[in-house]
């Protein structure tokens, strides 16, 4: 099977190369205008296929087309906002030769565009499907999903790359050309429009049971869901696409320029596109994760619902996710499943089945979360992942009302001034072995009050779920001091891992934040815990560890 892909030594159409690295039965064309790239590229390519560079002007595609004969064309060059006139003639020079086609495009009036040569395409026995990518594959693939437990109102998601993934010249082109200009949408009910990347809100991807990313501040994109999800869903009202890339400081850069031009209606910002390309690509620090998320509002039996999905994506997998739409298609193909003829959307080109397919044995994980107001405390946080904790974890933090657990622990402390200064503040448990324990838990109005007794010392803390920029995490906090922990499920343990602290309210520095070794499990039957506090440049403060069970 021979591909053609435009733009193949780019970006998005190398990443698809590599994905189909496995598969010697294919025949590979890395296409686009400058042949030393195209050659390069093919030179570094380490895979099954063989691959060929080829020089090609997408205007004039006709005669690649008839030299090549290639079996189907991916379109990965872009950016789509800037075709102009003459936007579709490789799809209409796919058509005439008999080709199928495939593109990535992100322009929502593109996308949308498509259809208008069904007719054509189904003529001539070929399929075309626009926009077979993340926006809108994957968010309609979710939609449905959800779409089967409630009727869909109101949607937005979002986008988070990695600070590491890397992002093209013709990507950022795109973004900053409609930074500050109409995007169209829907909202309440009605064809609307907001103003791209001068609306933003806060987000927080947290996979049931893993280490969600930081709470991320997301704006407005042009992306196809806009326009195509809604037809799909006929109860749909409003439907709001960001993306959230970091650094922060830069992105909100972007927030200012797209607002100034939107109120003094200056002319487009897509000449600062190469300035925030190279800026973007330098600036490259902070976790190697990225993730995704759609959240949905709708009715079920009657009441109001809310029902959100979360991927995370960790280190160099995540800027796969966007290739792997295309890749999966063709699989299909040399498995024989060949999408039916006509030019459309790509909306219902995979199941959210296939992307668990194309996930598996990669550091990509997905979830659903649901809004449970009358759950317990923990199982608030943990979401799905609550029912893999062992028995004794979940019969500690399920029990309503006040309950009482004792057993025994070993208690270490640090020796240095400042370490047992802050235990005395607290009033941390002095160090011993074999300390009888017992741990009260009172729930209060949304907290929870924990009491720790060690051997006749005593001291207080109390849990609640996180808001803000603390959602999807626990805040205990401990007089003047709070520390919002992420609930992460690794085998049979909870750790429970320090993301965010404050005092009386005010953030403080995350390099000074507090960590240690702290989870809770089961051995033998009884719930054991581990509890560590080390400071950087303080060492450690205590370290308390032991087994409890319910008193009668």
């Amino acid at each position: 099977m021979k591909i053609l892909i435009l733009g193949g030594y780019g970006v998005f159409g190398g990443r698809l190369a590599r994905l189909l690295s496995d598969l010697p039965d294919i025949e590979l064309l890395i296409c686009g205008r400058n042949l030393d790239a195209a050659q390069a590229f093919c030179a570094s390519y380490a895979g099954a296929p063989r691959v060929h560079p080829v020089v090609v002007e997408r205007q004039r595609i006709e005669a690649v087309l008839g030299a090549e004969q290639p079996a189907l064309v991916v379109d990965a060059s872009g950016p789509f906002q800037d075709y102009g006139e003459h936007r579709y003639n490789v799809i209409e020079a796919c058509i005439a030769a008999g080709i199928d086609y495939l593109d990535f495009a992100d322009a929502a009036d593109f996308v949308f565009g498509v259809a208008r040569f069904d007719a054509q395409a189904r003529a001539a026995g070929v399929f075309v499907l626009s926009g077979v990518s993340s926006f809108p594959v994957l968010t309609a693939a979710v939609l449905r999903e959800m779409a089967q437990r409630m009727d869909l109102v109101s949607v937005e998601g979002g986008i988070a790359p990695s600070p590491y993934a890397g992002i093209g010249l013709n990507v950022m082109r795109a973004v900053v050309g409609y930074a500050g200009a109409p995007v169209k949408l829907q909202r309440g009910g009605q064809p609307g429009h907001g103003r791209g990347l001068a609306e933003s809100r806060r987000f927080t991807i947290a996979v049931p049971g893993r280490l969600p990313l930081r709470n991320l501040h997301f704006s407005l994109v042009d992306v196809p869901d806009l326009q195509v999800i809604p037809p799909e869903h006929p109860t749909l009202t409003d439907i709001w696409m960001g993306a959230g890339p970091v650094p922060e400081v830069l992105h909100r850069v972007l927030n200012l320029l797209a607002r100034a031009r939107a109120r003094f209606t200056l002319p487009s910002l897509e000449p600062l596109s190469p300035l925030f390309y190279r800026v973007l690509n330098l600036m490259k620090f902070g976790e190697h994760r990225g993730g995704m998320y759609v959240r949905a509002q709708g009715m079920r039996d009657g009441a109001p619902t809310t029902l959100s999905w979360h991927l995370l994506a960790e280190g160099d997998d995540g800027p796969y996710i966007p290739s792997m739409a295309i890749e999966a298609v063709i699989r299909k193909l040399l498995a024989g499943e060949r999408p039916l003829p006509g030019a459309r959307p790509a909306t219902r080109a995979l199941e959210l089945t296939d992307y668990h397919a194309l996930f598996e044995g990669r550091a990509i994980h997905t979830g659903f979360r649901s809004d449970d107001a009358g759950a317990s405390l923990y199982r608030q946080v943990l979401a799905s992942a609550y029912d893999a904790l062992p028995a004794q974890v979940q019969a500690l933090h399920d029990m309503s009302g006040q309950h009482r657990w004792s057993g025994t622990a070993q208690v270490s402390r640090g020796t240095g001034l400042v370490s047992r200064l802050v235990a005395a503040v607290i009033g941390f448990p002095e160090a011993g072995a074999d300390v009888p324990v017992t741990v009260t838990l009172m729930p209060e109005q949304g907290i929870e009050r924990w009491t720790r007794d060690f051997g006749g010392r005593r001291f207080n803390s109390w849990q609640r779920r996180g808001t803000g920029r603390n959602d999807a995490l626990l805040v205990e906090r401990f007089g003047v001091i709070e520390v919002a922990l992420a609930l992460v499920v690794e085998g049979e343990r909870l750790l429970l891992v320090p993301r965010r602290w404050s005092c009386l309210g005010v953030p403080l520095p995350k390099a000074l934040l507090p960590r240690g070794n702290t989870f809770e499990t089961e051995v033998d039957g009884r719930f054991v815990f581990n509890v560590e506090i080390a400071a950087p440049g303080v060492g450690l403060i205590v370290n308390y560890r032991g087994w409890l069970q319910p008193s009668a």
